[in-house]
């Protein structure tokens, strides 16, 4: 009995506390892990788990994988980078190194914020002189108008992102349904293959044309946030994106288990809840992957089809910085182009969050 007594003292019992409310945190830390590996924030993982008292040697050899090296495959490109660059001379001058685009994204940030500054002054000097007529009766002459400064460098990333969204949710809504009936139908899947085998590899620069002519005769009473240059980019994009989420969702509809299909029949299922109940959860997976490659497809689309429909976003800034041809052109136009990687990477990365949010095969 005494040494019962002497293992339950105080100090036992706190550390047996401790111990507990520490296997509760790596619990939650390992099923959080997922998706901050799948929102590309991996190495938070063992930096957590460092923070909370885990085995430093074996969380640092973790790091090395998922930080120190990809931070290691980065320094040494932009080592590269900033060593070869100078080397290369063009007609806008030479090569500019990381150095220099740095500068120059910080400026563009800067004229972004000074736009911001001036818009916010021209309201509320309209505001002022409009108050100024009410007071004085004379309320028939109050006017509003909207700020006509250019866009700057943000905006137009939020324009090609509304874009490509927009493009991205027409194509999502065809594809889908499509995709569910070729899986399901034999004769559907016949009709449409031949299409999709012909249409699949058209390029965008052979849609535009079309798309701009279309676009132009049946969009004539334009809405002003949706301008025809938009709509005509919003279109390209999903031309060309629509055919991954097609074929992915046909094919997941297709390798739906048999025998879940039979015992559908059996039951007498209607055919939408089939489709809801037994073919959509089965699906997913592939439907999520056809809906990942989609939206990176059409994100690299989207910059080709701005460039040429000449609709405001990252495209059209490159394209005019081009014809621009001044000396700071270059380094603005790379400053483009690291910013459509990234944010096509955050795409893609959302998108597979999203998978494995509902989905059970992405939940490795």
């Amino acid at each position: 009995m005494s040494e019962l007594t002497a293992n339950e003292t105080p100090e036992h019992k706190k550390s047996a506390a401790q111990i507990a409310k520490k296997e509760k945190w790596f619990s939650r830390i390992n099923r959080a892990s997922g998706w901050l590996d799948a929102l590309g924030f991996a190495w938070l993982t063992p930096l957590i788990k460092m923070a909370i008292g885990d085995s430093p040697k074996d969380q640092l050899a973790e790091l090395k994988n998922v930080l120190f090296i990809p931070l290691t495959g980065i320094c040494l490109f932009l080592l590269l980078w900033a060593a070869l660059a100078p080397q290369v001379k063009t007609s806008l001058g030479i090569i500019p190194g990381p150095a220099q685009v740095w500068e120059q994204a910080v400026n563009l940030f800067d004229d972004h914020v000074h736009e911001r500054e001036k818009a916010a002054a021209f309201y509320e000097r309209q505001d002022q002189r409009n108050e100024k007529l009410v007071a004085g009766g004379q309320a028939d002459k109050v006017k509003y108008r909207n700020y006509t400064g250019k866009p700057t460098y943000i905006d137009q990333i939020w324009t090609s992102l509304f874009t490509v969204g927009l493009g991205f949710v027409i194509g999502t809504m065809i594809a889908i349904p499509l995709g569910i009936a070729s899986g399901l139908s034999k004769s559907v899947n016949g009709a449409i293959n031949p299409l999709i085998q012909i249409f699949k590899p058209v390029s965008p620069l052979a849609w535009l044309p079309i798309v701009t002519m279309i676009i132009s005769a049946a969009y004539v009473n334009p809405i002003e946030w949706l301008p025809k240059s938009m709509v005509i980019s919003a279109v390209t994009v999903t031309l060309c994106s629509i055919w991954p989420t097609l074929i992915n969702t046909a094919l997941g509809v297709a390798s739906v288990d048999k025998d879940l299909m039979n015992v559908g029949r059996v039951l007498q299922l209607p055919t939408a809840k089939t489709v809801t109940k037994l073919v959509l959860p089965s699906a997913l997976p592939l439907i999520f992957t056809g809906l990942r490659l989609s939206l990176g497809v059409g994100w690299m689309v989207l910059i080709a089809a701005e460039m040429l429909a000449q609709n405001p976003g990252l495209g059209k800034f490159v394209w005019d910085e081009f014809q621009n041809g001044s000396s700071q052109s270059l380094a603005k136009i790379m400053v483009a182009v690291l910013t459509i990687g990234i944010i096509g990477f955050m795409l893609d990365r959302v998108m597979f969050a999203l998978q494995r949010a509902f989905t059970f095969s992405a939940n490795r």
